[in-house]
């Protein structure tokens, strides 16, 4: 085997099919990926059918907390997660530079498996190119799955009504000061750690636990947790009101945002959730989300009301009120 991708490597041909062989099928074979056909055909499930894709271009490929391929299957996984369903299944397309190391390959080719196997969804078919050298950026990855929602699920921003709660199942944009510090080198004194997980089995719960009680989900990801939110306004033309008190977030991810000069509300999230959800349900969806591990660290940061259509409202440490308007511009491009 070649110690780094070559041309030949996305010619199709043998070189190819070594690479498929001794590095793809050693770690993520399973009984429909392993008959390599152009097409997965999958068992029969009842239910909606739920589609997502997303395509990942982060840099550096690798970060602390994680790398661009568990990052790619927990971001896919989550899209699905955020509409109520239960995914099942994955596609995985690579796009890789030649002269890329096999060695730092096959540790993302791990990863994706690992993070397979936790989460329980398998890659099912795949396609693999090679650019030549300047033309890409290391690697790229394309994730696609596919999903089942129960018949009498209907989650989406439209569903949003006065009154609902909004939770946030943890700590804010961990994953994008990670990123931006790892990045440019910055010394920071702080463990920061990137958030990448999936959210499945945390949105199973709530969902399965308190029926038609979950209004709206989300994964507040590039735009952050004001973006995620500014969309949902403008949506159902209602208003947004969250505490910033109530936010939680890392003393060191707070104190890096600082120094910084960036508001943690635009930094990008890969494993928190924003859930709407009917307000008589408050305590037990927050103690249900809490018993989660994903949900450990979640609080209710505000309300839905109907106060200032279509705007988000937040309540200042100081007491004041400001808008939060949607993110203008790209601050930190390539966050995933």
């Amino acid at each position: 085997m070649e110690k780094y991708i070559i041309l030949d490597h996305g010619s199709g041909g043998l070189a190819s099919q070594n690479l498929i062989g001794s590095l793809f099928l050693k770690y993520l074979k399973n009984s429909v990926l392993n008959q390599l056909e152009d097409a997965a055909v999958l068992p029969p499930e009842h239910g909606q059918i739920a589609f997502s894709t997303d395509s990942y271009v982060v840099d550096p490929v690798f970060f602390p907390g994680g790398n661009i391929g568990e990052l790619a299957v927990n971001g896919t996984i989550n899209d699905l997660a955020m509409r109520g369903a239960r995914p099942i299944c994955l596609s995985l397309g690579l796009i890789l530079e030649e002269g890329f190391a096999v060695d730092e390959l096959e540790k993302i080719i791990k990863s994706i498996a690992n993070a397979c196997d936790y989460a329980g969804v398998p890659v099912v078919t795949g396609d693999t190119k090679v650019v030549p050298r300047g033309k890409a950026d290391k690697i790229f990855i394309n994730t696609s799955g596919i999903g089942i929602v129960e018949e009498n699920i209907n989650i989406n921003a439209s569903q949003a009504q006065p009154g609902d709660i909004i939770l946030l199942s943890g700590t804010l944009a961990d994953h994008g000061i990670t990123i931006l510090t790892s990045r440019e080198g910055l010394q920071v004194d702080a463990n920061l750690l990137s958030d990448t997980r999936p959210l499945h089995f945390l949105a199973q719960a709530i969902v399965k636990d308190f029926p038609g009680a979950i209004h709206t989900m989300r994964d507040p990801t590039r735009g952050g947790l004001g973006t995620t939110l500014s969309e949902i306004a403008k949506t159902t033309k209602l208003c947004m009101e969250i505490e910033e008190n109530s936010i939680p977030m890392h003393a060191e991810v707070r104190a890096a945002c600082e120094l910084m000069g960036l508001d943690p509300l635009y930094l990008a999230n890969e494993g928190k959730c924003m859930v709407l959800a009917a307000p008589e349900y408050a305590e037990e969806i927050l103690h249900r989300m809490r018993s989660v591990p994903e949900g450990r660290d979640t609080a209710i940061i505000g309300r839905v009301s109907e106060k200032h259509a279509g705007r988000v409202v937040l309540t200042t440490v100081a007491g004041g009120r400001r808008l939060v308007e949607p993110l203008s511009g790209e601050p930190l491009p390539r966050i995933c």
